[in-house]
């Protein structure tokens, strides 16, 4: 069975930190290319980042360059975002997914 399990959100004050974790199983996550997806109340799914399959190369969608870093380990089949200096805008339900199989989101809110 499939699984991509996302951990790590949770409620944040601005320009603070958080690290998201997906880890993977009932596929072989070290020949998929992975990616972080979110999406913010009432709008559409927007990509955040992306990284190969060896992790040898990344991207990232403008607004986050800088402030978010995309990893993975291939031995624990698990994907990271460590963000920092998070801004309001920031908030979303984050997913990982490699565009064939997702996850079931981790949610990231602000604290005033």
């Amino acid at each position: 069975q499939v699984q991509l399990v996302e951990s790590g959100g949770g409620s944040v004050q601005p320009g603070g930190s958080l690290r998201l974790s997906c880890t993977a199983s009932g596929f072989d996550f070290s020949t998929y290319p992975m990616n972080w997806v979110r999406q913010a109340p009432g709008k559409g799914f927007e990509w955040v980042s992306g990284i190969t399959m060896a992790g040898d190369k990344t991207s990232y969608r403008d607004s986050v360059k800088g402030r978010f870093t995309i990893s993975r380990d291939n031995a624990k089949s698990t994907l990271y975002l460590q963000m920092n200096r998070l801004q309001s805008e920031d908030t979303a339900i984050y997913y990982c997914t490699s565009f064939h199989h997702w996850g079931q989101g981790t949610q990231v809110t602000f604290s005033s």
